[in-house]
């Protein structure tokens, strides 16, 4: 657990927007602005000053606070969300996937835009969806050669996040993949394809996932989503 507050303070320091990656991370950890300035014995408005960058940027006394106050909330509820962290995506994996975190939430809507995406169903949910980040799969590899050990390392730090399938021919298999683990992504995309399996859609509205496709260049969506 040390390494992973190293990770999210270093995360904070490097930012060039320190506070949104505060309050990234207080909403990963589901923990309101009132519950952490209880915690820290401060008003909600300096939590907020913080997280909207209104202050000047955090020093190492005030991350490291921000990060232990997050632990111990955690700790106080059963460790829901330190029990999903603890087990990163190792570079064993990276030949059947790839994934990256962003600094700050991206809402759905501005998650397709970035990617020129179209969506195949539960369009009405998009607005409700937030994106802390993307795994990037060949589908192929991912459900024909890849340890079923190993999906839950496809969610990278957090499950709030979009999955993007390529080499995809109708998408059925990929939600049939989603549909019988335990956790679920925010956002399926499909690459290369414009219309879905039926199967596959209603596997999306029975999981209430949203599901989009795109012809994008994957060089062109990884330059997009790695700078978020």
């Amino acid at each position: 657990m040390e390494k992973l507050k190293y990770e999210m303070a270093g995360e904070i320091a490097l930012s060039p927007n320190p506070g949104s990656t505060m309050k990234k991370w207080r909403e990963i950890f589901a923990i309101t602005q009132t519950d952490l300035a209880n915690f820290l014995n401060l008003s909600c408005s300096t939590i907020s000053d913080y997280e909207g960058n209104r202050r000047k940027s955090p020093g190492t006394t005030i991350i490291s606070r921000f990060v232990d106050a997050l632990f111990e909330i955690d700790r106080s509820r059963g460790s829901p969300i330190l029990s999903k962290l603890s087990g990163g995506a190792t570079a064993q994996t990276d030949q059947y996937f790839e994934t990256h975190e962003f600094a700050t939430s991206i809402s759905a809507i501005d998650f397709a835009k970035l990617i020129n995406a179209k969506v195949a169903v539960n369009e009405e949910l998009m607005s409700t969806k937030k994106i802390y980040g993307y795994t990037l799969m060949d589908s192929l590899k991912v459900i024909l050669d890849m340890p079923f050990s190993q999906f839950h390392k496809l969610y990278g730090t957090m499950s709030e996040r979009a999955f993007l399938f390529t080499k995809v021919s109708t998408g059925r298999s990929p939600m049939v993949v989603i549909r019988v683990t335990p956790m679920k992504p925010s956002l399926v995309i499909l690459h290369g394809i414009d219309e879905v399996d039926t199967l596959a859609l209603k596997i999306a509205q029975r999981e209430q996932i949203p599901v989009l496709t795109t012809k994008t260049d994957l060089s062109r969506i990884r330059e997009a989503l790695n700078k978020l």
